[in-house]
Order: C-alpha cells, then structure tokens, then sequence
C-alpha cells in the first residue's frame, strides 16, 4: 500500500468516526429534548416508552415467555437496554452517512421520527399532544446534525504532505496558517494548516460535540425532574382507607409454620411480583379515576374514588398466581385485599340476557376477559382498593384494580383497572386472548418446595422440607413428598387460611449423604391430585410437579 492510499484511508477512518459520534449525539440530543417535552405532555410520550410498549406488543409469546422466565421483573430493563443499544447502532450509521451526503442524515432522523410517531399514536388514548416530544427532539436533532457534520466534515490534519512515486514529488496544496496553533503536535516536516472550505478544525468540531451533548444531558435531566410531578405517591400516602365492613376472618393459629427460608402466609410489598407490559408504571391520581361499567347493562354505572370508598368494602385473603409461572416458580403472592364486592356492582347495573363476559380495562390500555358466570358463582370478586392494611401500591395497580379468586391474572386481575364493559365472547376478544391464550383459565393445583433451594449442599439428618401448595377457590387438602422417586410421605400442614390462599407445608427428613432429587405434589380441595403431566404456561398455565436436587455431605 503507498503512502497516499494509507494517509487516504486514515482520513477516510477520521471522518466516519466522527460521523459516527455526530450521528450520537445528534441522538442524545433528540432524547433529551423529547424527554423534557414528555416531562410537560406526559411519561407515556415518551418515544422510547411508546417504542418498548410497541415492541412488547409485537412481540411473539415464546419470547415473552422467555423474557419473564429468565429476566424476571429485570425484562422491561432489558428491552429498553436493547432498544437504547439499537437506536446508538441506528444513529452511528447514520452519521456516518451523513458526512458523506447531509440529506442521508436528515433521512435517518426521519425514519426515527416516523418510528416513534407511529408508536405513540399505537398507544391507549392517545391525543394530538402525545406526539410533540417525538416531533420536537427530531427537528431539535436536525438541527444538531447539520452542526455537528459540518464540523465532523473539517479535518484538521490536512496539510502538506510530500509523496514520492515513480520519481516524482506529488504535492498536496494547503492555505498555510499564520501562526502555529497552540498544542498542535509537531509534525517533522510538514506546516500545519486548516483549508478554510472543511470548517473549525479539530477545536471547532470538540466545542460542537461538548455543546452538544451538554443540550443532550441538560434537557434529559430537565424532563426527568418535570417527569417527577407526575408520581402518585404522595397522593396514595394521603388516602385513608375506611375501616372493613365485613372483615376477613383470623388467621388460625397454626397457619404459618416456624421454618426458615420458607414463604411467609401472607407475601410483603417488596417481595410480591409484579408481572405486566408497561415499561413504566401508571400513575393515576385517586381524585381523577373513575371506574365505568357499560355494555350490556340496564343501567351504566360511573363511580369516583370516593364514591368507591363509601361502598361496605370487604376484607379477603387471597392468592394471585401469573398464568407465566413455571413450575416451581416465584410468580405466585399472597394478600389480604380490601375492596368492593364485584358481583353487588354488576347486579346493580344490570346483566342483559345473553352477555357472558366482562370486558376489563385498565388506564394503560390493557384489556382483561372474565366469565360473568365465573364472577358471579359465589366467590368473592373484588374492585380492590387495599393491601395487606395499606393502599394498593402503585405498581399494583393504585388506586383500584379487579380481583377473581381462583383464575389466572391474565384473566382476573386488571390493574389500574377504568372501565367494565358487559358484553359476549364472540364480539370481543381481550389483549392476551388475542395472541392464543385460552379465553379462560382455572389456576391449576399447585406446590413448591422453598426449602432446601435446588442444589443446596446440606449435612447429613435432620432437615426440614418445607414450601407452599395453592388450589385458590378450592383450597388444600394434601401435600406429599417422595425421595428419588421413592414411596411418598404425606406432609404436615399448616392451618388453612380459607380456601382462597396458599397453605404451608414440611416434611421432617432424615437425609442420608449422597445426591438426591425431592419431588413435592398436592391434593385440592376437592379430592383431585396434582398432575404430573410437564406443560408449559402457553396457553393456559404449566403444570407437573416441582423438584429439587441437593447434596447431602
């Protein structure tokens, strides 16, 4: 390779590496300035937020699956990582393109643009003001890039250079400088200089940058403080719920077993999952919610939060299990809910002949399908106000959201819960429903063994084997636990806390040394065993039974 083609190449690597960085910053500036306009419209404008919520919308259920199995309550971080990660690739690209050609560069912050335009107005109620921050930070962007290219097109080492080749000496012309400019390196040989038609030079293109990404983390930092007054907190503070009308019945003693690692009768805030599709939490203010009930009503009702309150609120214990809980797993909770009966508010509306759904939705858009005759069988249905003393969390659906005993989430438990529309499964179908999970879905007998925890090392004797079992609405009669695939051995259980919750088991071992494999099943209320048969949570819930491997030495 000749000096000419390499000196060419290294000129050539300068300007897309600075290409690159302008097509980041131009990046991090439209960030920036559509988070501060968020920070005014609103947290759901927010084109990453509109973006993830697309993206978790389109995305197929296997990889869902995978995401809440694997990730956990970290998968919404992961997705927006990945969507960050993506759009900094998307932007490099373009700005190496645009030192090249201005107008590729424009066109790449149009595509962003119409990106995150197309998915905020996919978002529930959207309004024409959702759209401004995507707008604002691409034009504010724009702007950015024609600056930042123009300086990244500048090249500061452009100079005279002398080329031998085949006995002659190429010359490239330079304007040359007046005076040697502070902390140039010195280049043996050669008189630095700076063509006045590529821009500001090395100096110039390191103001632009710094200017730009001070813009970038000025109005990002902005929005997430105007962002702040959105939070709800305080206000779920201030609410003071009233006393239950029918209070649930005492816990008996006995119901929580004295084992260490083992999950306690009734599942803290902290420690109860959470498992839904919004990137970030709703925050509904108690004095601006109201909850709708429509459709196939004799008379639709609409109810504020007070008015919610002034109803006889009941207290009930009650286990809420993800229909995305593997077996064995920790998407299952415990609580003591507070809330109005369901039922009593439907019969006030009045159920038209023929309707067999209740259509639930919450303020984040997410739709929810019940059996009326699910609801309305006798178990006790709840528009939730409490938990376990306090206000529901925010997370957890503040200020109100719906619980049925005895089904999956997916089909009972709308958070943030507006509006319920009486109607038909035939006319309407429910966000999960849509993507192929069954329409309706019992929660399957289940158990767990918390203790001792999968590949645990443990000494020889005496050891406790402990975990929950849940059937909710039909309850817990049996727990059993087998050795190696041994003979089975019936479990003592804790005191039931009504049919409705989870119920505490141990079975006291005597653990030779060596590996082995502990295997635990149920039998509900009902009579009926645990089945062993291995099936995914796709479409109605995994089943088969939980096992652990541990060492004994």
């Amino acid at each position: 390779m000749t000096k000419w083609n390499s000196i060419g190449i290294r000129r050539t690597l300068r300007r897309s590496l600075r290409g690159a960085l302008a097509g980041l910053l131009a990046a991090a500036v439209a960030l920036g300035v559509a988070e501060l306009v968020a920070g005014i419209t609103g947290p759901l404008s927010s084109p990453v937020v509109a973006v993830g919520g697309a993206a978790i919308d389109l995305t197929p259920i296997p990889v869902k699956d995978f995401a809440i199995v694997h990730f956990g309550s970290n998968d919404k971080t992961v997705l927006l990582t990945g969507i960050v990660v993506m759009l900094a690739v998307f932007a490099a690209v373009v700005g190496v393109l645009a030192v090249r050609l201005m107008a590729a560069g424009l066109a790449g912050l149009a595509v962003f643009g119409a990106v995150g335009v197309s998915a905020v107005a996919t978002r529930p109620s959207v309004s024409v003001t959702d759209v401004l921050p995507t707008l604002a930070g691409v034009a504010v962007a724009s702007a950015s890039m024609f600056f930042l290219v123009h300086s990244a097109r500048s090249d500061p080492r452009h100079r005279t250079a002398t080329l031998t080749g085949s006995g002659a000496d190429l010359v490239t012309p330079v304007t040359p400088v007046t005076s040697v400019t502070a902390g140039m390196p010195p280049w043996t040989g050669e008189k630095a200089a700076v063509d006045p038609k590529t821009g500001p030079g090395r100096r110039g293109f390191l103001t632009v940058t710094a200017t730009a990404a001070v813009v970038a983390a000025a109005t990002g930092g902005a929005g997430e403080l105007l962002l702040r007054r959105f939070n709800v907190a305080a206000l779920r503070a201030a609410v003071r719920l009233p006393s239950a009308a029918v209070k649930a019945p005492t816990v008996p003693a006995g119901a929580s077993l004295k084992v260490p690692g083992l999950s306690p009768l009734f599942t803290s805030e902290a420690s109860f999952y959470r498992v839904d599709t919004d990137l970030v939490v709703p925050q509904v203010s108690p004095e601006e919610w109201t909850l709708r009930m429509t459709g196939m009503v004799d008379h639709e009702i609409e109810l504020s939060f007070a008015d919610l309150l002034k109803l006889p609120l009941i207290e009930h214990d009650m286990t809420l299990v993800c229909v995305s809980n593997e077996v064995g797993g920790s998407y299952a909770g415990n609580a003591r809910w507070l809330g109005a009966s369901l039922p009593t508010l439907l019969r006030k509306a009045g159920i038209r002949r023929g309707a067999d759904q209740v259509l639930s939705t919450g303020t984040d858009g997410m739709t929810i399908s019940t059996a009326v005759d699910t609801i309305m069988d006798g178990r006790q249905a709840l528009i939730a106000v409490g938990m376990n003393g306090q206000s529901l969390p925010v997370q957890h659906g503040f200020p109100a959201r719906m619980l049925v005993p005895g089904l999956y989430g997916y089909v009972s438990a709308t958070k943030w819960v507006t509006q319920l529309e009486v109607t038909t499964f035939a006319s309407q179908q429910a966000y999960w429903t849509q993507r192929g999970y069954a329409r309706q879905a019992t929660i399957h007998t289940e158990s767990r063994i918390d203790v001792p925890q999968p590949l645990a090392q443990i000494k020889p004797g005496p050891v406790a084997v402990a975990g929950v079992a849940w059937a909710p609405h039909r309850g817990i009669s049996r727990v059993e636990v087998n050795v190696d695939g041994g003979p089975w051995h019936t479990a003592k259980l804790a005191a039931a806390d009504g049919t409705d919750t989870w119920r505490q088991w141990m079975w006291p071992w005597d653990a030779p040394s060596g590996l082995h494999t502990l295997q635990v099943r149920a039998t509900d209320g009902t009579g009926a065993l645990q089945t062993s048969a291995r099936a995914g949570v796709f479409p109605s819930g995994a089943t088969g039974w939980d096992s652990v491997v541990v060492t004994v030495t």
